[in-house]
């Protein structure tokens, strides 16, 4: 079964905690590595600032409300360089703001996810994107 690499860019501990458990519960071998703010994430995808052996996520879950540069802000940059625009990204975060929402798909963000409050439902949210981009649909087999 093949690795399942996650970045998770969230600046919350306790979201990223869960985030964490949820994905440990996974069917597939993951390695979760997280990013607690926008610029360590853009860091970590183009392998600077120390981030010169970070491996290449097969997905990306991102919060919109990050310290230094925010998730919209990372996406831009993500979905406009030709060497990171293949990798799914996906907007996991507390707005479910219709103006958010519309931002990230303009900057063609995979899909938006609002977390829910309630920490069961949260979970079952992280095993759906698991479950979901993981059994059901074909990742790109583009590593940089």
């Amino acid at each position: 079964m093949k690795n399942i690499h996650i970045l998770l860019v969230e600046d919350n501990e306790g979201d990223i905690i869960l985030t964490q458990e949820a994905l440990e519960d996974s069917k597939f071998i993951n390695t979760v590595d997280v990013a607690r703010n926008g610029k360590e994430a853009i860091d970590y995808l183009k392998r600077s600032e120390g981030y010169s052996k970070a491996l290449e996520p097969d997905l990306i879950l991102l919060d919109i409300n990050l310290p230094i540069m925010s998730g919209h802000e990372v996406l831009l940059e993500i979905k406009n360089d030709e060497k990171l625009k293949h990798i799914p990204v996906i907007m996991l975060t507390t707005s479910s703001s219709d103006t958010d929402i519309n931002k990230a798909y303009d900057n063609h963000a995979n899909c938006y996810i609002s977390k829910p409050v309630d920490i069961d439902e949260f979970m079952k949210a992280v095993a759906g994107i698991e479950h979901f981009w993981f059994s059901i649909v074909r990742l790109p087999n583009v590593k940089s």
